[in-house]
């Protein structure tokens, strides 16, 4: 499958020259990550469950977490092969870029992260609210 095209700028380095159209699909309940539901390497257990703690979950439906499953599934074969393939390699690596686990698939689809950032920009909201309040 290989490359996707170069990984675009983040959002603060770009200039917008014409705007992208998006569609929005309503969400009709939460969907929860499912067990793994087999014994697993450590390793795999650990993907999986950082899957569930990454912000891109909020955008994974059942057929997604059905996907990360059949990757973890052949991610185990994968780590426990006595000879692993360079051809599976890349296999997963695409599957995994499919579901969003690295920024540069995140950044092609638009999708761009920040931790830690929204408690410090409501913190200075709220200091300038304060500042108007008082009339500094």
């Amino acid at each position: 499958m290989g490359s996707r095209g170069p990984v675009p700028k983040r959002s603060d380095q770009r200039i917008r020259r014409n705007r992208t159209e998006s569609v929005t699909v309503t969400e009709l309940g939460v969907v929860r990550q499912p067990e793994l539901g087999f014994e697993a390497h450590p390793l795999v257990v650990d993907w999986y469950q950082s899957l569930g703690e990454s912000a891109q979950a909020r955008y994974f439906e059942p057929s997604d977490w059905q996907t990360s499953r059949l990757v973890a599934y052949s991610m185990d074969r994968y780590v426990r092969s006595a000879r692993p393939s360079s051809q599976m390699f890349a296999a997963l690596m695409s599957a995994m870029s499919d579901l969003l686990v690295t920024e540069g698939a995140r950044r092609r689809v638009r999708i761009e992260i920040e931790r830690g950032q929204a408690q410090e920009r409501a913190s200075v909201s709220a200091i300038e609210d304060y500042k108007k309040q008082l009339g500094v």
